[in-house]
């Protein structure tokens, strides 16, 4: 059942996995960062674990805060489709820089 949390030990063995440039227990301070890494790079089981302990609603927060380079195009199209944010044709983009 999704509770919107993320289970602890959970959120420190997919930090290891899709964060790989931080040290776990640092990366898990930032579970956002973690959770929009496993949507872009995540395999079957851990996607799975994910939605099923999150639940939609805290997957698309997570997909409309997304910075910069968090998600590939595949990612960013599957995650908007799947989360019923994005009808056929109408994409938004992805998150860009804005110089000025």
């Amino acid at each position: 059942m999704a509770t919107g949390q993320l289970d602890p030990l959970l959120l420190y063995r997919l930090a290891v996995k899709y964060v790989w440039w931080k040290a776990p227990g640092e990366a898990a301070l930032i579970p956002e960062r973690v959770i929009a890494q496993t949507m872009n790079m995540g395999d079957y089981d851990d996607l799975l674990a994910l939605s099923e302990q999150l639940g939609d609603d805290r997957l698309r927060r997570v997909l409309r805060h997304a910075e910069i380079g968090q998600f590939n195009e595949r990612s960013w199209a599957y995650w908007h489709y799947r989360l019923g944010m994005a009808k056929p044709g109408a994409l938004p983009p992805l998150p860009k820089r804005r110089l000025g």
